[in-house]
């Protein structure tokens, strides 16, 4: 993918772009390779990813297709991800089930064992011998390269685009208590913090990276948008991807709601940003906060 390559060419590679406006310099990719190691397909899964960092609890009611609950419900990642995940999940389940008919057609399906037998790359990456699996693997690709990549990429200069709010890297640690320079911190912090600033080039460098990646491009299509694209003419799944796409635009709409109600306070939050993160779509490109890609895309 270009993408991709202009990532090699241009942000990690050595000199590159990351080395330059992050803290951790040259051991960027070190550590970024160090944490890959702990990388858990079957742990990408939203409910799976929640319940493992605290924010979630297994719910024994066989109604709920997430099977867990919020420890609170003003988490807007947590609830706006939950239902695109449900949507997601409703909507590979229809189209799995028009062609598979049973779990030993999963298993008998060639085609489909070498390509998850290609990208399987760990002992405990799980085979797909059911439906059950296969929808929950295509799920989760689904997710993580559309709503869950939308979520952390396209508020990045909305948030960030005043280096002061969330500087990449700083010239100097916090000084210890008992320090001449811990008297001048306390004596006047906001000079302190201004001096421990990355110069300005630097930080226009983290800003403008920040302002790209932030972009959607005016022909970006949508997660539910154009099933005309796919190399399936078949009147059920474009029944089913209606549906989807009817959820979605509910999805939308709930969203807008819970914006607006008073009693979820982090959706605003202290700036006053409503959390539009993981609302499916928009019709404008540019920098917008909203709108999830049908795959990855900056």
């Amino acid at each position: 993918m270009h993408a991709n390559a202009l990532a090699r060419s241009k942000l990690i590679n050595s000199g590159g772009i990351f080395e330059k406006i992050l803290f951790s310099a040259e051991i960027s990719m070190q550590l970024s390779a160090e944490l890959y190691k702990e990388w858990r397909f079957d742990e990408k899964a939203l409910p799976a990813d929640l319940r493992k960092r605290g924010m979630a609890f297994e719910d024994p009611d066989p109604e709920n297709p997430t099977g867990i609950q919020l420890l609170f419900q003003d988490y807007p990642y947590g609830a706006d991800g939950l239902e695109i995940w449900t949507a997601i999940q409703a909507w590979v389940t229809d189209f799995c089930m028009l062609f598979y008919t049973d779990d030993a057609s999963v298993r008998s399906d060639e085609e489909l064992q070498a390509w998850w037998s290609e990208i399987r790359n760990e002992t405990w990456w799980y085979q797909i011998t059911s439906r059950k699996d296969l929808i929950q693997g295509l799920t989760t690709l689904i997710w993580i390269a559309s709503a869950l990549h939308a979520s952390v990429n396209f508020g990045q200069y909305a948030f960030n685009g005043y280096p002061l709010n969330r500087t990449t890297l700083c010239r100097r640690f916090i000084p210890q208590e008992g320090t001449i320079e811990y008297a001048g911190f306390l004596r006047d912090p906001d000079k302190y913090y201004l001096n421990m600033l990355p110069e300005r080039a630097e930080m226009i460098l983290g800003i403008s990276l920040a302002e790209v990646l932030s972009q959607h491009t005016s022909d970006e299509v949508y997660l539910g948008q154009r099933l005309s694209s796919l190399p399936i003419k078949n009147e059920e799944v474009g029944q089913k991807f209606e549906k989807f796409n009817r959820e979605l635009r509910n999805i939308e709409k709930r969203i807008e709601d819970k914006n607006a109600d008073a009693n979820l306070k982090n959706r605003q939050g202290c700036a006053k940003m409503p959390y539009m993160l993981l609302y499916p779509g928009t019709s404008k490109g540019g920098i917008m906060r909203k709108g999830i890609p049908n795959s990855i895309s900056i």
